[in-house]
């Protein structure tokens, strides 16, 4: 009977986990018939060797169509861009990262204005701000369109603090990415 039991209770886990992957799976179709562009799913394998960078490997490359500069969501938003590729399977490094930026607006204001990865924080920051800008807390950033590699309309990230009162004469503006970088292991490739 106990081992019955332990039979029992591992495919329970294994049928929540198959469901959980089949949720998120029917979003990422339904975020895939969202968008103008033709899109590849694909899974994240690991994450990037190097500690000090945000980065993940995923199990497309340029057999499947995957190309530098692409970017790649979720089904709530912007997670990154392809920035290596080999012939079966590519790097993308994630917003967070500290060497990553992305053209955004805000869809109250539409102020524009650049989010930058923080590294291992996990956040995103508006740099260069006056601190007069008309942005608050709450916020929605979305991709401008204007870098001519993200399309117009992409959810990107959320304020969670607007600093005005510092040393000099920018806001110091902090942002919570909207997609999901590291619950999921499905992405989906733009491409574009």
């Amino acid at each position: 009977m106990r081992d019955q039991q332990i039979r029992n209770a591992q495919q329970l886990q294994e049928g929540a986990q198959l469901r959980a992957e089949n949720s998120h799976l029917r979003k990422l179709l339904a975020a895939s018939e969202q968008t103008q562009s033709r899109t590849v799913m694909s899974e994240i394998l690991y994450d990037a060797r190097d500690p000090f960078s945000r980065k993940v490997v995923m199990d497309r490359g340029a057999r499947n169509g995957i190309e530098l500069g692409q970017p790649v969501i979720d089904d709530l938003g912007v997670v990154g861009q392809v920035t290596r590729v080999f012939p079966f399977t590519s790097e993308v490094t994630l917003l967070t990262d500290k060497d990553h930026a992305i053209p955004v607006q805000v869809l109250r204001s539409g102020v524009r204005s650049v989010a930058y990865g923080r590294g291992q924080s996990g956040s995103l920051e508006l740099r260069f701000m006056a601190s007069n800008a008309d942005i608050q807390k709450g916020d929605v950033l979305m991709t401008s369109g204007i870098d001519g590699v993200y399309p117009a309309g992409l959810a990107v990230a959320t304020v969670i603090s607007v600093e005005t009162k510092t040393a000099n004469s920018f806001a110091r503006i902090l942002c919570l990415p909207t997609a999901g970088v590291s619950r999921n292991r499905q992405l989906l490739v733009l491409l574009t």
